[in-house]
């Protein structure tokens, strides 16, 4: 697909098709498909074989990249034979279907990891089975960071020939077994080799850059061992290895560049240092066929065999610190996976016993001891403690934990012991869901990385022609030895244009921010998130759960008959089938009276209004106004009285009907979060207009609104208000962030610009969020807006200067500060100028792990 009017036919003939449900996106070319049950590959392909020539290829984790093309589709986890015992859950987040144009279809797997991707990104979320260069930039495929640690094996210290792949003891000494040590990381390997090329390359380049300079030294002493000609041949020999086996890589990638015509920076390299080379084996084999201004007073011809080398001994020397550079830029997800411990102490039976985290089960007893990591997330059942949750939140202080409490894999246990028992496991916990939204969203592609990649795309072709007309300039109107000005700054020209530099602004600064985000409990979904965050210049937020604990409770129940636990045991029993926070808080209100539940009928949840059913053969509403208004409930104005006082005071309060006349209330009062009112107050000094749409009446709303000094609120929203509302900021041009936790506000989060979901909401309003804040907390939304507008400033500078460098660079190089100045750049400096140009891009991106959100 090349434009959207291609993402629009295609997401239309696909919904075309009886019983699914389809939405198509363009970058990247993704259909994401909704069945109600299966339909087969090949008739969704039939639908979009009828518009045009559209491919559908199939992704899964297991799906190779290279034989996506042809790759059957009954071998991915899509096909029917291959779902007839899958699980639901898996099965969904395994498959995609992916649409591109025949020509260039490719498979975009969404589970990548442990696979290879390019650091530029240059085809998106392609990523590679195998370590090797990219086909497009040349670059070095970086491993993405395992989610799942592999499991462990075990060793003994004594007798290191016994390993185990479980904890235990040592069968001949009983001695406890010990994690063996990991074997390196791709990254290591892939540095380690580069330090041993660079070393070779040192080692060949010196000796040939003395003899080269030597002829600068007066009376030169090597020419008293021997003569030119055979010291040209010792430098020839000791730039073989150079050539040949340290720096090959780069004229590899340079070929595969020019016959893919996917033109980068190891072109001009190869071009460059490949011409100096040739010309040098030339100059020695036939010196006969050049011109005189081309020799030595000797009378052998000028040999590059030191600008050769040494050009390419600093290209090497660029990568190697650019190989280093990457295994910190991703250090963030590196840290979050050593959070998860390796093993745990399950119960069973009364005694403990040392599992590893992999054989942990759903419903397993757990034991955790003074500073042992939380291995699986889970309740306490037994016990209490204090936990360090600050790797998962941010927030240094300990969270006093107890019976019926939630914790989290990966966070910290204080000084007691507790039993828990395990709810999520594997994949299913939130630090592997953090690690997972990380990752990706680390290599997702800002929109602002088009510019950069629109001017990479023409700029070695310019390149290349400007190195071209430098040498014919030279050539004619240069001064003597004007061939071999025009050659010398031709090769500078081709050595100093880095488009590297320019291809590595964007990814870098966003994968460390992102990675700074997780850190800080802000866990942004891709890098146009990250990038619209700093243009927000509206945010609508829920009341409850966002701007208020979220924990009410009851204040009060009132009934017109005196009867109070009467009526709390018939909406305590109606309320035991709803999940919304307020019907928790009656239902614990009536569980501290000790008033049993009953059987109720005919139970309804009526969206963004209440809860109706049939309790004791009588039709109970508990709701609002606007459930009392759809059953036909009549409200007196005694009632009414006392609800409009309670509502004035901050409570929610919720009507109580039976049998179609109103004959109560109950009040609930949430406390508002002690950071709520400083985030606000932040917020709106940063020009960001804050709106509270809520569900709730206008009079507790107002009540809220005061307390926060808020200006714009809404009463009585349901989640249709919410949306509409939405819309309407959206058409007068503003940047609407969405802030909400419930399966409500899920609409509202999925229009909004930015939806930024509580942490502590459900899973269907996370989902929908393009922004998480794991401790739910609006101060995350000023740390979002402070990192969004830290991460567009620290790519601009990146952009700048990779812009400004090639700007002052090219020229100079060209030569055009001679005629003025006498002024002209080496090959070698304009080399060593090249390399560090992309280091410093990476340094500067690096500053982010500084940053104080």
């Amino acid at each position: 697909m090349t434009c959207d009017g291609c993402r629009t036919k295609v997401e239309k003939a696909l919904n075309t098709i009886e019983g699914i449900q389809a939405s198509v996106s363009l970058e990247p070319s993704v259909a994401t498909i909704t069945m109600t049950e299966h339909i087969p590959i090949e008739k969704l392909q039939q639908a979009l074989t009828a518009i045009g020539k559209y491919t559908i290829t199939p992704g899964t984790a297991a799906d190779k990249s290279s034989e996506a093309k042809d790759k059957p589709a009954q071998n991915s986890c899509c096909s029917p034979k291959r779902n007839e015992n899958a699980d639901n859950s898996a099965q969904k987040s395994c498959c995609s279907t992916k649409v591109q144009d025949d020509k260039d279809a490719v498979l975009i797997p969404l589970n990548t990891q442990g696979k290879y991707y390019c650091p530029m990104h240059c085809e998106g979320e392609k990523v590679y089975d195998k370590a090797g260069d990219c086909p497009v930039c040349g670059m070095d495929l970086v491993k993405a960071p395992v989610l799942t640690a592999s499991n462990p094996l075990y060793t003994c210290p004594m007798h290191p020939e016994i390993i185990s792949e479980t904890p235990g003891s040592c069968p001949i000494c009983g001695m406890d077994l010990v994690p063996m040590n990991p074997s390196d990381t791709d990254d290591q390997k892939t540095y380690k080799d580069l330090v041993k090329k660079m070393k070779i390359a040192v080692v060949f380049t010196v000796p040939i850059f003395i003899i080269a300079m030597s002829e600068m030294i007066p009376n030169n002493p090597l020419m008293k061992i021997m003569d030119a000609t055979k010291w040209n041949w010792v430098q020839l020999v000791l730039s073989l290895p150079v050539v040949f086996y340290a720096c090959w890589m780069f004229f590899v990638r340079a070929w595969k560049s020019i016959i893919t015509w996917n033109l980068n920076m190891f072109t001009l390299i190869g071009i460059g240092t490949g011409v100096a080379f040739l010309f040098s084996l030339f100059g020695m084999f036939f010196p006969d066929i050049f011109p005189a201004e081309f020799k030595t007073e000797h009378g052998t011809v000028l040999l590059y065999f030191e600008a050769t080398t040494v050009i390419l001994t600093l290209v090497l020397l660029g990568q190697l610190l650019e190989a280093r550079a990457h295994s910190q830029t991703s250090g963030a997800i590196k840290e979050l996976l050593k959070l998860a411990p390796t093993e745990a102490t399950l119960v069973i039976d009364g005694s403990d016993k040392v599992i590893s985290i992999h054989d942990i089960k759903k419903g397993d007893l757990l034991r955790v001891k003074p500073g042992d990591k939380i291995p699986v997330d889970g309740k306490i059942t037994d016990g209490e403690s204090s936990i360090d949750e600050a790797m998962i939140t941010g927030e240094p202080i300990p969270v006093d934990k107890q019976k019926d409490d939630k914790v989290i894999a990966g966070t910290i246990n204080g000084n007691k012991s507790f039993v828990m028992i395990a709810e999520k496991v594997g994949s299913e916990t939130l630090l592997s869901q953090i690690v997972q939204m990380v990752n990706d969203a680390s290599r997702s592609r800002a929109p602002i990385q088009k510019l950069a990649d629109s001017i990479a795309k023409y700029f070695v072709p310019i390149v290349v022609i400007t190195s071209v007309i430098t040498f014919f300039v030279w050539a004619k109107f240069g001064p003597e030895p004007a061939l071999v000005y025009g050659f010398i700054n031709a090769i500078a020209v081709l050595i100093i244009a880095c488009p590297c530099a320019l291809g590595l602004a964007t990814p870098m600064s966003v994968m460390v921010g992102v990675g700074k985000g997780a850190q800080s409990g802000v866990l942004i979904k891709n890098a146009e998130a990250l990038e619209n965050m700093n243009k927000v210049n509206v945010l609508i937020t829920d009341k409850t759960g966002t701007i208020t604990e979220g924990k009410p409770s009851v204040e009060r129940i009132f009934a017109s008959n005196n009867k109070e636990n009467d009526l709390l045991q018939s909406i305590a029993s109606l309320n035991q089938y709803s999940e919304h926070p307020l019907a928790q808080a009656v239902v614990n209100f009536a569980k501290t009276k000790t008033i049993s539940l009953i059987e109720v009928n005919d139970f309804e949840a009526v969206a963004g209004k209440g809860v109706t059913g049939t309790v004791t053969n009588k039709k109970v509403a508990l709701g609002n106004k606007k459930l009392m208004e759809q059953v036909k409930a009549t409200v007196s104005d005694e009632l009414e009285n006392k609800i409009i006082a309670e509502q004035k005071l901050g409570k929610t309060v919720s009507y109580i009907a039976v049998d179609g006349v109103a004959v109560g209330f109950v009040s609930i009062t949430d406390a508002i979060k002690a950071s709520s009112k400083e985030a606000i107050k932040e917020l709106m000094r940063q020009g960001v207009e804050v709106i509270m749409l809520t569900g709730d009446n206008v009079n507790t709303a107002k009540a809220v609104a005061d307390e926060l000094n808020l200006s714009s609120y809404k009463a009585s929203c349901l989640p249709e208000d919410k949306l509409n509302e939405i819309k309407r900021l959206q058409s007068e041009g503003k940047i609407v962030a969405m802030a909400g936790d419930g399966i409500n506000d899920a609409p509202a989060l999925a229009q909004s610009d930015i939806g930024i979901a509580m942490g502590t909401g459900t899973d269907v309003a996370i989902e929908s969020a393009k922004i998480t804040l794991v401790k739910g907390d609006l101060q995350g939304i000023v740390k979002a807006k402070n990192l969004s507008h830290a991460v567009m400033r620290n790519i601009k500078q990146n952009l700048f200067f990779a812009f400004f460098y090639n700007v002052l660079g090219i020229p100079i190089a060209a030569g055009v500060l001679y005629p003025f100045f006498g002024i002209l750049l080496s090959p070698m400096i304009a080399a060593l100028a090249m390399s560090f140009s992309s280091v410093s891009v990476i340094v500067n991106a690096l500053r982010l792990r500084g940053l104080k959100l």
